[in-house]
């Protein structure tokens, strides 16, 4: 039996793992927490394997409480399930000791894989990351430049796409946490990220990409 803490500061989340784990016999959820301090404060009565960690948390988020967990509780997995796709934050948190980087986008299967996996000792990456790695390792691929006139393809994941398509509307951020039913945090999260990977400077750059991709008028 695989011992699985919950550490996110969504509850819906944690519903929702712990709902998806509860089928599988050899995984048993044995307790949640909405940040590093209740992390911590649970392991020390509670033994678990596997660590599913967010990164972004109030208090002390994912990054802190590695660099404790790896002090205090050498032998936990932990698998770090986030919204956040750069490969800065995948290397950051291996080098911090996570067994494992999964994004929050990925199905059911491939996260109970993930779990199995780090519970062994080994690594994981999700697929959709492996693979925008390896696109940015070939030798082949080509230098990626911003050019807003340019119709390359993106790379912005689904989620992505739809805030940018909000942010061309000329909709705030806490317009669109309301209209996508999640947090302002999580939508500047997204922001962030569709910055960096389009490396549009400012808003009015993000709106010509919108457009020369065809994602609005």
């Amino acid at each position: 039996m695989i011992r699985i803490i919950l550490t996110d500061d969504h509850t819906i989340l944690r519903e929702g793992i712990r709902a998806l784990l509860q089928g599988e016999p050899d995984l048993q959820v044995v307790g949640e927490a909405a940040s590093g301090q209740e992390l911590l404060a649970l392991l020390a009565h509670t033994p678990a394997d596997v660590v599913l960690l967010d990164l972004n948390m109030p208090g002390m988020d994912g990054f802190a409480a590695l660099g404790l967990l790896q002090l205090q509780y050498p032998a936990l997995k932990v698998l770090v399930l986030s919204m956040l796709d750069h490969e800065k934050y995948v290397a950051r948190t291996l080098e911090s000791g996570a067994r494992g980087y999964i994004l929050k986008n990925a199905d059911s299967a491939e996260i109970m894989h993930a779990i199995r996996t780090v519970a062994e000792g080994r690594l994981f990456l999700c697929t959709e990351i492996g693979l925008d790695l390896l696109r940015k390792l070939s030798p082949l691929a080509p230098e990626k430049t911003f050019d807003p006139a340019a119709k390359a393809p993106h790379e912005l994941s689904g989620r992505e796409l739809e805030v940018l398509k909000l942010i061309a509307e000329g909709l705030t951020n806490a317009e669109i946490a309301d209209k996508l039913f999640t947090s302002k945090r999580t939508i500047e999260t997204h922001r962030q990220n569709i910055i960096e990977k389009t490396q549009a400077k400012n808003t009015a750059a993000l709106v010509k990409y919108a457009v020369n991709q065809g994602l609005i008028e």
